[in-house]
């Protein structure tokens, strides 16, 4: 493979697969599970020092096995063929795709703002709960042009990268600045009085409309459940920053910028989501946060901050953001599928590459399967089978530092964890605790993603009793 992505490169990667559309709409579900300030500021700092202990472990990993596919690399040489094809598999079924799906449905819903007549036409299709809207078609093709321009080679996808990412990046800290000089009546006071006492208000009418039926004071394994149906969304918009080890293959120097690319991209991302939740807690009511129409809590703090313009520029800035998000998942996901399609573990022409040097048939297959998805659910419940099956895959990842240093303590480690065993040990303790959580309390939502993922069990012993 050609290394054609510097170290700003691979930042820009990170930090661009990690900020799509989470950050401007999940605050509202965080508030009307936990009620309170506090409660919201930390929930995104638990989601931080997760998601920073996560990309610091990988970090051991990155340098040791520097190649294209990245986390089905570690986990295939680390745990065996197996556990590898099943981290791929539940990529293809429903990590990555599904994360694509779900970030281009925020596209159009957004889009839906701008354009009122998306929101306001009849279904195309509908039977039952179930169907297809003109969001949906715009989200599919959204996917299907990314696509396309990711199969004129690394160039292009790189060049969008860069560019959608920066501007997305000018843009949050421009609301950051708006948010601390020009509001003109804070509630920073009023949201922080709440203290540490939970509240939740999630009753929901007949058509699944929120109510506002007053705030109930929550304690005990309800308000664990609470935390861990909150993190939901924080954990989705804080995912993704792997998304760099899957192209370490194009990487200059990857040993050394994989790593680097990580923790500096994940710590400045999660740097940037507390300031803005600092803003929608100094802009926003408790209720005007939890009960933001449709949950777009950034529109409705542009809105305090710059009158009716603001919300024009936060949709604005929330397509650019999802499109450029999607971009680098779109580019760096059909690595992994290439790779094991070298290994024998995916389609077989998932290998190749076309006259760009890029695998444009795992582009194709990842872009079609993605596309299925966006007419199979609501952005919500995509969230919740999302985050349950990439947590536990963080987890298991996590969990090949310690055992390689216990198993193979000789192999050469160009960068060591920092603060091993105490990093890596802090997120598991915590991914063990949310996913625990939200089989319990989301029952309905996390058990189809991972029947998704064990689908992959059967599928593997086919592909290896025909060799």
């Amino acid at each position: 493979m050609q290394k054609k992505l510097k170290l700003w490169d691979a930042i820009m990667l990170v930090m661009g697969s990690m900020i799509g559309s989470g950050i401007f709409i999940v605050s509202s579900d965080i508030m009307r599970n936990l009620g309170s300030g506090w409660w919201l500021v930390f929930v995104w700092i638990i989601t931080g020092v997760m998601t920073i202990a996560a990309a610091i472990s990988y970090g051991e990993l990155s340098a040791m096995f520097p190649k294209a596919g990245g986390q089905y690399v570690y986990l295939k040489e680390i745990f065996g063929k197996k556990i590898g094809f099943l981290y791929g598999w539940g990529l293809f079924s429903v990590i990555q795709t599904g994360t694509i799906a779900a970030v281009a449905v925020a596209f159009g819903k957004f889009t839906a703002y701008l354009v009122p007549a998306l929101n306001d036409a009849q279904p195309i299709f509908q039977q039952g709960e179930f169907k297809i809207t003109y969001i949906q078609i715009l989200a599919i093709v959204v996917i299907m042009l990314l696509t396309y321009i990711n199969t004129k080679g690394v160039e292009s996808g790189k060049f969008l990268q860069n560019l959608f990412t920066g501007s997305k990046i000018l843009a949050l800290i421009g609301i950051i600045i708006a948010g601390i000089f020009l509001v003109k009546n804070s509630f920073l006071t009023e949201n922080f009085g709440y203290g540490f006492k939970a509240f939740s208000n999630l009753e929901k009418d007949s058509l699944g409309n929120f109510l506002q039926t007053g705030w109930k004071s929550v304690s005990g394994l309800t308000l664990f459940g609470g935390i861990a149906s909150a993190m939901v969304g924080a954990v989705f918009s804080s995912v993704a920053w792997e998304n760099v080890t899957f192209v370490s293959g194009e990487i200059d120097n990857p040993k050394k910028n994989v790593v680097r690319s990580m923790i500096f991209g994940t710590s400045a991302v999660m740097v940037l989501y507390l300031a803005v939740n600092l803003v929608y807690i100094s802009t926003l009511s408790r209720d005007e946060i939890a009960f933001a129409t449709d949950d777009r809590v950034a529109v409705s703090s542009a809105l305090a901050i710059f009158g009716n313009t603001g919300t024009l520029i936060i949709a604005l800035l929330v397509m650019i953001s999802t499109f450029g998000c999607n971009n680098g998942l779109i580019l760096s996901g059909a690595r992994v599928f290439q790779t094991m399609s070298l290994d024998g573990m995916f389609f077989k022409s998932a290998a190749e590459n076309n006259k760009n040097q890029v695998p444009e048939n795992a582009l194709w297959m990842q872009g079609i399967w993605a596309s299925v998805l966006c007419l199979s659910g609501q952005y919500g419940n995509l969230l919740d089978m999302i985050s349950f099956v990439i947590v536990l895959f963080y987890m298991i990842t996590v969990f090949g530092v310690i055992y390689l240093r216990y198993k193979k303590p000789e192999l050469e480690r160009p960068y060591k964890t920092w603060l091993y065993p105490i990093t890596p040990l802090i997120y598991l303790v915590i991914g063990t605790a949310f996913c625990a959580l939200l089989l319990y309390f989301k029952t309905q939502y996390t058990w189809p993603g991972l029947l998704l993922v064990l689908i992959g069990l059967p599928i593997y012993y086919i592909i290896n009793s025909r060799k």
